[in-house]
């Protein structure tokens, strides 16, 4: 009788906490989508990677040029300037290959920096709608298997983030 009476009031509890607990979702990409910030980050990612792409290209197109020397000037070079022209053209390859590892790396690097503040700011504008509306979870509806309840509040999310962009940016 005891156990039936404790089972009752544990259940008793347990259906009030979760009763409370209020659940929000955004589409998080709906929130990247209309922030120009995020335009302008995106723009000044796509330029970088164009130079540093520029770069590599006019690295291939030199190690291609001095190879194409090579093949064509090495039936009269002597065995001790063959090695000297292909150590070269070896160190040209192996610049090549270091500059693109360096270079993506220069790339996921700017890419965070860019998105850092963006991230926060999104952050930010989620916790301002979901103080007002006394959620206690907001998770991205990306997530979801299945939902049969909680408080979209991605357009009151865009509104606050739209006020902060704006704010950070003049």
């Amino acid at each position: 009788m005891k156990r039936l009476i404790f089972a009752f009031v544990a259940t008793l509890l347990v259906s009030g906490a979760m009763a409370q607990t209020k659940l929000g979702h955004v589409n998080y990409q709906t929130l990247l989508d209309t922030m120009p910030s995020t335009k302008m980050a995106m723009e000044k990612l796509k330029v970088f990677q164009e130079n540093g792409y520029k770069e590599l290209t006019e690295m291939q197109t030199d190690l291609q040029s001095a190879y194409a020397k090579y093949e064509k000037e090495r039936p009269n070079m002597t065995p001790m300037l063959i090695k000297i022209e292909e150590e070269k053209i070896m160190r040209k390859e192996q610049g090549l290959q270091e500059r693109q590892q360096s270079l993506s790396q220069e790339i996921e690097a700017y890419s965070l920096e860019l998105n850092d503040p963006i991230v926060s700011m999104i952050k930010k504008a989620i916790k301002i709608v979901a103080d007002r509306k006394k959620l206690n979870y907001v998770i991205q509806e990306s997530n979801l298997l299945y939902t049969d309840g909680g408080t979209d509040i991605t357009n009151e999310v865009v509104v606050e983030l739209l006020k902060l962009d704006t704010a950070q940016n003049k």
